[in-house]
């Protein structure tokens, strides 16, 4: 596993929480990732598409013995497999959302995958999480530390809260 990412994640539809963990055990399980990290859990108000409920959002590092397209296909393997369709209007409620943050210091623009996240600059429902477990991490664009983004941010004061929950690190699987 030579490879580290920082994953976000979310859910608004159905047990959010539940969601979430079997997202992070679902990763363990493939062999190819081990979740190494994972923020607490933030209540957070819906961006781009406003008319939802509610999200549950974190982030989480993880290393990965995949390259990042194949990251990308597993992530949204998972999400389709937890129930999420692709109908609906974009940024748009969802059982699951997976998104790769950062993958090592790459920074690429290839069609659906843009590394780091276009967006994660721009919302705190990204960054927030990202500061619990990466707060130096600096953005190889930017050239600034998560956490001087998330105190710079003009979003406008998107609510975002921190629950007194936490998703449990999952047991590790040896690699393939």
């Amino acid at each position: 596993m030579q490879h580290t990412a920082y994953i976000g994640f979310g859910s608004n539809m159905g047990d959010l929480k539940k969601n979430c963990q079997w997202a992070m055990d679902r990763l363990n399980q493939s062999g190819l990732c081990a979740v190494e990290q994972i923020s607490r859990l933030y209540d957070t108000e819906p961006v781009d598409f406003e008319a939802q409920d509610r999200f549950l959002n974190g982030a989480a590092r993880i290393k990965t013995s995949l390259e990042p397209r194949d990251l990308l296909a597993l992530l949204k393997s998972l999400e389709k497999e937890a129930g999420r369709t692709n109908s609906g209007p974009r940024f748009g409620p969802r059982v699951l959302d997976m998104d790769i943050l950062f993958y090592n210091e790459l920074v690429m623009e290839d069609g659906d995958l843009d590394i780091p996240h276009p967006r994660l600059h721009k919302r705190r429902f990204v960054l927030a999480p990202l500061c619990d477990i990466a707060p130096e991490l600096q953005h190889p664009v930017l050239k600034k530390t998560v956490s001087s983004l998330l105190e710079k941010l003009d979003d406008g004061g998107k609510d975002v809260t921190i629950l007194d929950q936490v998703l449990e690190i999952p047991a590790q699987v040896l690699a393939l």
